[in-house]
C-alpha cells in the first residue's frame, strides 16, 4: 500500500502485557516509538499535553488524561473525529485506578474534561475491550457509562470497591514497557 510506519505510540505504561513497539522499531527502525513523558519509559518520543503528532498532511493531538496511570495520554484526531482512549475510558467502563500511580478522582477529572467534553459524534477507540467492541462515541459513553455518568463521589466510591485481582503480568509486563517493550 506504500505506506511507511512513521511511529509506534503508546497510550500508557501497560501492566498487563507487554507493547510490541520494541519488536517493530526491530523489524522497522526508522519507526519512533512516542509515549507520555510523565510515565518515565524510555521512548525516541517524550510527549506531553497538547503536542501533536504529525504524519503525512494530519496530525493527531496528545492530551495527558491521567488517572489509571501518571503517564496516561488520550490521543484525539480532530479532522476524523477519533480519539484513541488507552485504559483511560472503555465502552461502557473505564481502567481501574488500585496499582501503577492510579487514583480514581483524577480519572474522572481526566476522562470528563478531555475526552467527555468533546462532540458528541466523536468515536471513541479504546485500548481494548474483553467483550469484542472495538468503537463507542462521546454520546454513548456520556449517556450508558456504568461508572462515568455518577457524580465524582460515586464514581471513587465505585472504583475503591472493585475487589480486582492483581494483572497477571504486572511483574514482567511493567519492566519491559518501561523500556519499550524490550524485556530487561
Amino acid at each position: 500500500m506504500g505506506l511507511k510506519l512513521l511511529y509506534g505510540v503508546n497510550t500508557h505504561v501497560h501492566a498487563d502485557h507487554i507493547t510490541g513497539t520494541g519488536l517493530i522499531k526491530e523489524k522497522i527502525p526508522e519507526c519512533r516509538s512516542a509515549i507520555s513523558a510523565a510515565g518515565k519509559a524510555k521512548a525516541d518520543v517524550q510527549l506531553h499535553e497538547g503536542d501533536k503528532v504529525k504524519f503525512g498532511r494530519y496530525e493527531i493531538e496528545a492530551r495527558s488524561t491521567p488517572g489509571h496511570t501518571n503517564g496516561c495520554m488520550t490521543f484525539v484526531f480532530h479532522e476524523k473525529g477519533m480519539v484513541f482512549t488507552g485504559d483511560a475510558i472503555l465502552i461502557k467502563g473505564c481502567g481501574r485506578t488500585d496499582f501503577q500511580e492510579g487514583n480514581s478522582a483524577t480519572l474522572y477529572d481526566s476522562v470528563h474534561k478531555k475526552i467527555l467534553s468533546l462532540p458528541d459524534h466523536f468515536c471513541l477507540y479504546p485500548a481494548h475491550d474483553y467483550t469484542g467492541q472495538m468503537v463507542t462515541t462521546v454520546a454513548e459513553e456520556k449517556q450508558l457509562n456504568p461508572r462515568l455518568t455518577k457524580s465524582r463521589e460515586e464514581f471513587i466510591k465505585i472504583m475503591s470497591n472493585l475487589n480486582l485481582p492483581y494483572p497477571k503480568q504486572i511483574d514482567k509486563a511493567l519492566p519491559a514497557n518501561l523500556l519499550c517493550g524490550i524485556q530487561p
